[in-house]
């Protein structure tokens, strides 16, 4: 061995350092699809039940926003009634974008004022944190479906109150 050379230890394991444990080409989508979902549930359950802080911020996806997004937007979408062509319920369109550029908003509005979490990281926390609103508005739908009064609306409000006070627990 020349004097500029140096040896490296003879490790079976020296040409995977620094790669992950498993390639996603070789895996089946089904595996890969179960494996997400599983992460995208145990980031639900941090969201339900904030313990720990730092979760969510060391393996950032954007599949559980984009799936509370998704629902949201199907779930407020008005439905076509014969008698009008809007019942005043907002389009598909309009929820999905008002949610995402919301979100890329307050993460812009974080980075200038010199935070230092990445973009994506805070628009996947942003994101799984519409959970508690989700379920507040699932619960509101459901409130929906009795005639309305005025007890019942005070209800839906309490409801949404406290699915923005979650949401927003969540995220501190």
């Amino acid at each position: 061995m020349s004097r500029g050379e140096m040896s490296l230890p003879q490790n079976k394991n020296t040409s995977h350092i620094g790669q992950p444990d498993f390639n996603t080409l070789d895996e089946p989508i089904r595996d890969t699809i179960i494996r997400d979902l599983k992460a995208v549930g145990i980031k639900f359950g941090h969201v339900l039940f904030p313990k720990e802080k730092n979760t969510l911020l060391k393996e950032w996806d954007l599949w559980g926003p984009l799936l509370l997004c998704t629902f949201m937007a199907m779930v407020l979408q008005g439905s076509e009634r014969a008698d009008s062509s809007n019942d005043g319920g907002p389009e598909f369109a309009q929820v999905f974008v008002i949610v995402w550029i919301g979100a890329m908003i307050v993460t812009l509005n974080s980075k200038l004022l010199g935070g230092n979490i990445s973009f994506f990281q805070s628009v996947c926390v942003l994101g799984y944190c519409l959970l508690p609103t989700t379920i507040a508005l699932i619960v509101c739908r459901v409130i929906l479906l009795a005639k309305q009064t005025t007890l019942l609306f005070f209800l839906r409000f309490v409801v949404s109150m406290v699915g923005f006070a979650w949401a927003t627990y969540g995220n501190l």
